[in-house]
């Protein structure tokens, strides 16, 4: 269940970075805002399975408080799935 969990982050992350540095930035600073629906609606979809991946992916493990914490801050930060996937991976290896 890691392994997938991991793929979704990834999905999450990259959603996030068109959204906050692409769509958004031609809605604000082009005035174009045709992006943003079909971006936000596909982000929020990816977060909401995150989520879910995660909540299967940690359940009924020995994951720590402050490594929920830290798991779930990542999905609300731009690149912060990525520069949390070494952890994820590590978990991964452990728990194997």
């Amino acid at each position: 269940m890691f392994k997938l969990f991991r793929r979704i982050a990834f999905i999450e992350g990259i959603t996030t970075v068109l959204l906050f540095f692409v769509a958004m930035p031609l809605k604000y600073i082009g005035g174009n805002p045709v992006l943003v629906p079909p971006v936000g609606m596909i982000h929020g979809i990816a977060f909401l399975t995150y989520i879910v991946a995660m909540l299967a992916a940690f359940r009924g493990r020995d994951i720590k408080p402050n490594e929920w914490m830290r798991t779930i801050l990542a999905s609300f930060i731009p690149l912060g799935t990525f520069i949390n996937d070494p952890f994820l991976k590590r978990k991964e290896q452990e728990l194997a």
